[in-house]
């Protein structure tokens, strides 16, 4: 068996307030083997969007080790993460975080321009047609809708051809029928890429939709589950 993309052991995250420590996360091991989808579920505060954070290199731990990719994100310095992040991941979230000032393709080439790629633009016009926006691609974030703007931001997020895929609420600010054309697109292009996909969501039935659901409650992980059971849960 190969070395898990993604290897969490013993990692807790700790935050100081005016009325002392507060543990966000308590001990949690995980591994994620690559190409494998998986949601992270749990009522709000047991602490998935903080481990998606860790994961993602955005936050750093109080105690453990997290690996993505077989490297220790510990000892990297912020621009060895930055450059981490670049290279293997990419990061959908609930609130787009488009740069309003830019048309949708200028935010999808945007990351690889910083990373000095020759064909930004044409890389990130052949993207947008794939998420399904050819004819929106000089608009700007304001002109578009909320499912547009998801779309460019997964677009952007997929850019580099990332290894994994992170996705925190995809749908949490979109309708629900918009919200499912998000899921189904992402998880068609996740199928035609082969990208490890780890999502945050409070909806059962996109964590059905996944390989693995991992529950969360006060900082600990209580349930790691197959999509099976879930599905069965969900629709009995």
């Amino acid at each position: 068996m190969s070395d898990p993309i993604i290897k969490l052991d013993n990692v807790h995250l700790t935050l100081t307030s005016r009325a002392g420590p507060v543990h966000i996360l308590r001990g949690i091991s995980l591994s994620i083997p690559r190409g494998q989808t998986a949601a992270i579920v749990g009522p709000s505060g047991s602490g998935k969007t903080s481990l998606l954070m860790l994961m993602a290199g955005l936050e750093r731990v109080t105690g453990g080790r997290i690996a993505v990719s077989g490297r220790d994100l510990g000892p990297l310095s912020e621009d060895e993460l930055s450059v981490l992040r670049g290279a293997e991941m990419g990061i959908v979230f609930q609130s787009f975080h488009l740069v309003p000032t830019m048309t949708a393709l200028e935010n999808v080439a945007l990351p690889m321009e910083l990373a000095g790629e020759d064909k930004a633009f044409e890389t990130a016009r052949e993207l947008l047609t794939e998420v399904g926006l050819a004819a929106r691609v000089d608009h700007f974030p304001a002109e578009l809708s909320g499912g547009e703007q998801q779309r460019v931001a997964i677009a952007r997020a997929l850019s580099r051809s990332p290894n994994i895929l992170f996705a925190d609420e995809p749908t949490g600010n979109l309708d629900g029928r918009t919200g499912k054309q998000i899921v189904d697109l992402l998880f068609g292009l996740r199928e035609r890429r082969g990208t490890t996909l780890v999502i945050v969501t409070h909806d059962n039935k996109l964590a059905a939709m996944t390989d693995r659901v991992i529950r969360m409650a006060d900082g600990n992980i209580v349930a790691d589950e197959s999509a099976a059971s879930v599905k069965q849960a969900v629709s009995s």
